[in-house]
């Protein structure tokens, strides 16, 4: 499989198939493709990891599409301004997204829902707490929100992150949610209460504009049901 990825605002990633070669993507992902692609809804691994899937923000139903008859091409648009990012999976080279970042991958590749060990991030950690999981082999894209930064940490490094803009982060990182210290910060000083910290070694890439940011920018300009 090639890919190439266009645009900026709005990315696509465009893939080039060679004959019998599948792609995975959830309902609703392929923006447009050649007409010798043939397309099969499937659970994908049964019940169990469709449930899984729905539970980090996915549907329960992948959408598989096999180049047949000779090679093939299929497109898969961001559906919000930001980034596409093309990460190689296989052992060792595991990935943890957020929730509904899988945009579409390689049939080798396997999505499952990912929960943070820390059973206080469970209760106060809101978007960062649910995640995706992605292993197995192939190439898988993801969609961010915005830009995309990234970092690489040191086993004894550390980078705290405002809920919301941890993007992905190799499996070999640790996560965990920190109260913001101090009544009055929490209180007054605008940043919610509170931050995720992830621990090295490992890589970081996060986005400088999470829909749910801009969502409650706009929430203030939009009409109440009520009028």
């Amino acid at each position: 499989m090639r890919y190439e990825i266009q645009g900026e605002t709005l990315p696509v990633v465009i893939c080039y198939l060679d004959g019998g070669e599948k792609m995975i993507t959830e309902g609703g992902g392929m923006s447009w493709m050649s007409p010798n692609m043939k397309m099969e809804t499937t659970t994908n691994g049964g019940i169990g990891k469709a449930f899984g899937r729905m539970f980090s923000g996915e549907h329960i139903f992948q959408n598989i599409y096999t180049a047949e008859g000779g090679n093939g091409m299929i497109a898969f648009a961001s559906c919000f301004p930001g980034s596409i990012k093309a990460f190689e999976i296989g052992p060792g080279q595991e990935m943890v997204f957020q929730k509904s970042a899988f945009l579409a991958s390689e049939a080798g590749v396997e999505l499952s829902v990912f929960f943070n060990k820390k059973f206080s991030s469970g209760l106060f950690g809101g978007e960062g707490f649910v995640m995706q999981k992605v292993t197995g082999h192939g190439t898988v894209f993801a969609e961010f929100d915005g830009h995309v930064a990234e970092y690489e940490l040191r086993d004894d490094q550390e980078i705290v992150v405002d809920t919301g803009h941890l993007a992905a982060m190799t499996a070999s990182c640790q996560m965990e949610i920190k109260s913001v210290p101090g009544v009055k910060n929490m209180l007054f000083g605008g940043e919610g209460i509170f931050n995720t910290v992830i621990h090295g070694p490992g890589k970081v890439w996060l986005q400088t504009m999470p829909i749910s940011n801009v969502a409650g920018a706009l929430r203030p300009y939009m009409p109440s049901s009520g009028k």
